[in-house]
């Protein structure tokens, strides 16, 4: 939260510009979603900046060259959507939980980015998330989903990831793509400012013919593997340096 506050001191004379302009783009039918995701894009890394945040972002290059692929990463607080805003230059779209969808500017950003809302509560909801992921990237676009459901409260370490996070990616039989966060937590889930890296690695994608005779279990368990020894691999780096 302290660091949050700080953002918003240091950008005090930009921010109510800023926020008129995310307003502005909520409107969805006049603006594109190129258009509406390139603002987030542009002013993302000066927030993170003013928040003393540095990203150290990998393997950009595995991302697939063609669009409508789901990104699956770990899952630790709310700065990894600040990560992905700074890093990834294609338009994507997010799935929140219902808790999120009216809290100030969550919820603008939200119908910014045309995001899904899921009911963890409500199986029929759920299903129907699912129905309108495979629909829409099988029409090209991109999502990031949290696999473990909600935020791992163990810094680097994974929640188990549920199979069912992947049924949509199955159903649209397209590219996979594991992501491991480094340390995000330590942004907004702790009480320090100080000067902060936090790291967001890209990884293979794994396409359709890769998964094609797997469950979404082994599927889950495969990424989550993935993701657990890319974690284990750089956070020992750079707590060493």
């Amino acid at each position: 939260m302290k660091r949050i506050i700080l953002m918003a001191i240091r950008s005090i004379f930009q921010l109510p510009f800023w926020l008129y302009q995310i307003f502005k783009l909520c409107d969805t039918e006049k603006y594109d979603a190129t258009t509406r995701y390139a603002y987030l894009h542009k002013i993302t890394p000066i927030v993170n900046k003013r928040g003393r945040i540095k990203i150290r972002s990998f393997g950009l290059e595995n991302l697939p060259k063609e669009t409508g692929y789901i990104m699956f990463p770990n899952h630790q607080g709310l700065f990894d959507a600040l990560i992905f805003l700074e890093t990834h230059e294609r338009p994507f779209v997010t799935v929140m939980k219902k808790e999120v969808k009216d809290i100030f500017l969550l919820k603008q950003i939200i119908k910014l980015l045309k995001a899904e809302i899921i009911d963890r509560e409500d199986v029929r909801q759920s299903m129907q998330v699912i129905m309108n992921m495979t629909k829409r990237v099988k029409e090209g676009e991109n999502f990031v989903i949290f696999a473990e459901g909600t935020r791992s409260k163990k810094g680097n370490e994974l929640l188990e990831f549920k199979g069912g996070s992947f049924k949509s990616a199955m159903n649209a039989r397209c590219p996979i793509v594991p992501i491991a966060l480094i340390d995000s937590f330590q942004a907004f889930d702790t009480h320090s400012i100080k000067k902060l890296t936090v790291q967001i690695h890209y990884l293979k994608p794994l396409y359709y013919e890769d998964y094609k005779d797997m469950k979404s279990t082994e599927i889950a368990a495969f990424v989550s593997s993935q993701i657990t020894d890319t974690i284990r691999a750089n956070a020992s780096q750079q707590s060493g340096e």
